[in-house]
């Protein structure tokens, strides 16, 4: 689900803001971005990312600037200058690569200039960040939550539309056998030239069709798959279901395919085909459930 999240603090002097962003994504995948001389902050965030989320394509970026005013000066980043000369030189040497660094091949790597006195995060402890990145993700899953409500009352108004399917199907399937037993009885009656014809055996025909057409088993499954879907849906608390509706979606996709493929009459599949289409924006609107 989409959602977005932002918190800020200070470390001593230093100011530090988190912005969390999440659109949708069938599983989770997580970006973090942090300023040089951040690097070690990487793993604990993703962690932190990944206990309050369990779907969806996070970026989490963290800032650190001055709270003071600057005077437009720029200094060098003298660490990150000596690193990309140590990463140089162990390609020369470990991969006998011709060549050497220059300073237009510094200064493409970019951030070896940053404003006077700005803040290096070497001087910031992960401990003083983690609360900022918690407010920030707390309040990425606040909006997430919002939209989960709203998505909610889509997914029943969806399920609803299928209910609606299934109880017309399951109106008209009666009136096809009868429709199919008169077809038949004018057959032979044709065939036979008015002669009385065989009950017994059309009995044991329409018997036969009768359990070919059969979709009574179909629309039981159906309607358990909805049921369970709808139970799934009001799961109190934050547990995750995107992946288990997924599945119901399938079970009932399978269903109501073969209740189409049973058919045989005109009416039974145009309501089939308004199944399917619900079911289709029910499988898009998955995607974005946690």
């Amino acid at each position: 689900m989409t959602g977005f999240g932002s918190a800020s603090g200070t470390s001593g002097e230093t100011a530090i803001t988190v912005d969390a962003r999440s659109v949708n994504g069938r599983h989770l995948r997580v970006d973090v971005r942090v300023p040089p001389g951040g690097e070690a902050w990487e793993p604990p965030l993703r962690e932190l990312a990944g206990e309050r989320l369990d779907r969806g394509s996070v970026d989490v970026t963290v800032r650190i600037e001055e709270t003071g005013a600057e005077d437009g000066s720029m200094e060098l980043d003298r660490e990150r200058v000596e690193a990309y000369l140590r990463a140089f030189r162990t390609l020369r040497e470990e991969y006998s690569l011709p060549g050497h660094a220059d300073l237009p091949l510094l200064m493409h790597g970019g951030g070896l200039l940053r404003p006077r006195g700005a803040p290096s995060a070497q001087d910031v402890e992960w401990d003083e960040v983690e609360p900022i990145v918690r407010r920030a993700l707390d309040e990425l899953v606040t909006m997430r939550e919002r939209e989960g409500q709203r998505l909610e009352a889509d997914l029943r108004e969806r399920v609803e539309g299928i209910e609606r399917g299934i109880a017309e199907v399951e109106r008209l399937a009666p009136g096809r056998l009868e429709r199919e037993r008169s077809r038949l009885l004018e057959a032979v009656a044709e065939l036979t030239g008015g002669r009385e014809a065989d009950g017994e055996r059309v009995a044991r025909e329409i018997a036969i069709l009768a359990d070919k057409w059969n979709i009574g088993e179909e629309m039981v499954r159906a309607r358990a798959h909805l049921a369970a879907f709808a139970q799934l849906v009001g799961e109190p608390g934050p547990v995750p279901v995107g992946k288990r509706l997924g599945f119901l979606v399938q079970e009932l996709h399978r269903e109501i395919n073969t209740t189409g493929a049973k058919a045989n009459d005109a009416a039974i599949s145009r309501a089939v085909v308004e199944m399917k289409n619900e079911l289709e924006r029910l499988r898009e609107q998955i995607e974005n459930v946690e």
